[in-house]
């Protein structure tokens, strides 16, 4: 299968534990010594609440999900579900995390290549590592260095514009995408809170006053290369993992997006995409302006630069803005993305890192400018190298000590946009990926006190994320295999999740 199954939320998530800043780390990556400001999100299936203090509210634009919205009270501070680390509690020790892991990680079922790194959160202190340092195939654990580096470039608050313009001749309107994957037709979409072609078609409607609207053109320029990263499995494209990525798209191209929340559980996320999702949504765009039959056809084209303002009483002159809707704000997109391991958000917001670096919207662009974001934020650049932003690729390498590195730096006060990834990590034992694990006898010490990404292709297997140990020592970990053996995969995500719950249940000193 290529992906993880992502299983949503049933309720209220509970609260990322509070994350210390570490000093120094190993490997010439400087992180300043100070208290991280605290930052609990708890996730709903629909959106976010935010235990204040700290900037998160200025990142949700006050609150609001949607232009018009009406104020709501704030809501209630979440129960703490998880346990926050104890600053005072004993530190592991290198040998008594090697004692503890060493025979776990030769696991039959995790294969002949195993990459391991367990650091202490507070200290920076690297207590286990077997090769730690080596570029290994990440699969969606991906998707944690995605979130980083699309905070890092755009901001948490960043939201993403769906603009319509006047054409060049009258009537005509242009529907501009600005790689929003979440956008919605109407209030049914798949994404709640998304912005709406519903909304932009009544604000181009007011525009054009008595000019009727005669044909849509679809600008989708904003991306380019290939819609289908060339290192994906043959099945992605049919499988319903991954999709089209064009610069306009509705509900992340899904064909019938309230099917497919229907079915989410069961598809395991998957579902069925339309294979030309930007003109798919011109002709939704069509209908809501009240074109029908041929006037409702689209055709793709570039919208013509603005020429100035129009004569009163004439049309609008070409390239003229006739509305704009905007996405929900990225840190709601980047938990989105974790939670569920989506995988067409994921190559969504690598482009959004791509744009704001000044390179191509495409795979390659994505790519290097993530690269080049976690390069600039002290990160071993030669340990990353990429193909695409959600791991669907097999050409993908992460090493395990860069990811224990980044969650140490997303956690760290001199950063404090990029601990919005802590939001999205699913819980084992309880939410997201993570729903259906941690509930064996040997990894039940990780249910609820281990917060991770997981991936999964066809003899890849990886997990990366924090643990609170039972001395109340938070550690982050990552473990990544690529040579899993075939027809294992219940038992290799055991041997995984006893990797954890290890560290969970041990005092490794």
């Amino acid at each position: 299968m290529p992906v993880s199954p992502p299983v949503p939320p049933s309720g209220p998530a509970p609260a990322a534990p509070a994350v210390p800043p570490p000093p120094a780390r190993r490997r010439g990556l400087r992180l300043v010594a100070v208290l991280a400001a605290v930052l609990v999100i708890a996730l709903a299936v629909v959106g976010l609440a935010v235990v204040r203090p700290g900037p998160v509210a200025g990142w949700l634009g006050g609150g609001a999900t949607s232009p018009g919205a009406s104020a709501q009270p704030p809501e209630p501070d979440p129960p703490a579900v998880l346990a926050g680390p104890d600053g005072n509690a004993p530190e592991p020790t290198p040998d008594g995390v090697r004692a503890a892991l060493e025979p776990l990680v030769r696991a039959a079922a995790l294969g002949d290549r195993v990459h391991v790194s367990v650091a202490d959160v507070a200290t920076g202190q690297a207590l286990y590592g077997d090769g730690q340092d080596t570029p290994t195939v990440p699969a969606s654990v991906t998707k944690l260095a995605t979130g980083v580096a699309v905070l890092a470039a755009r901001g948490p608050a960043y939201r993403i514009p769906t603009r319509a313009v006047a054409g060049a001749t009258p009537g005509e309107v242009v529907l501009v995408g600005g790689g929003d994957p979440s956008l919605a037709v109407d209030k049914n979409g798949f994404y709640p809170g998304a912005a709406r072609l519903d909304d932009l078609a009544a604000q181009v409607r007011k525009a054009l006053g008595d000019t009727a609207p005669t044909k849509v053109t679809v600008d989708s320029s904003l991306f380019s290369g290939p819609v289908y990263e060339p290192g994906w499995d043959a099945d992605i494209p049919t499988g319903g993992y991954g999709a089209a990525i064009a610069a306009l798209t509705t509900d992340a191209a899904r064909r019938d997006p309230q099917e497919a929340r229907k079915t989410f559980d069961d598809t395991h996320g998957a579902a069925e995409r339309v294979p030309e999702p930007d003109l798919t949504a011109g002709r939704q765009f069509a209908r809501l302006l009240g074109l029908s039959g041929a006037a409702a056809e689209v055709k793709r084209g570039n919208a013509p630069a603005a020429s100035g303002a129009a004569a009163a009483g004439a049309a609008a002159a070409p390239g003229t803005e006739l509305g704009k809707v905007e996405s929900l704000p990225l840190v709601r997109l980047v938990d989105i993305m974790i939670r569920d391991s989506d995988n067409v958000i994921a190559e969504y917001l690598a482009r959004q890192v791509a744009l704001a670096k000044g390179k191509p919207g495409s795979f390659v662009g994505g790519a290097a400018a993530t690269d080049e974001v976690l390069g600039g934020l002290g990160l071993p650049a030669d340990e990353i190298s990429l193909a695409d932003g959600s791991g669907l690729s097999r050409t993908n390498r992460i090493s395990p000590s860069l990811l224990t590195d980044l969650i140490t730096l997303a956690g760290n006060g001199s950063h404090p946009e990029l601990a919005a990834i802590f939001g999205g990590l699913p819980v084992g034992g309880w939410s997201g990926t993570l729903d259906d694990r941690y509930r064996e006898s040997g990894t039940k010490a990780g249910a609820g006190v281990v917060r991770a990404k997981t991936g999964t292709l066809t003899g890849v297997n990886a997990i990366a994320g924090l643990v609170t140990t039972a001395d109340g020592r938070l550690l982050t970990f990552a473990v990544l295999t690529d040579r899993t053996p075939p027809d294992t995969l219940d038992e290799t995500r055991e041997a995984l999740d006893r990797i954890s719950s290890t560290l969970a249940r041990c005092g490794c000193r």
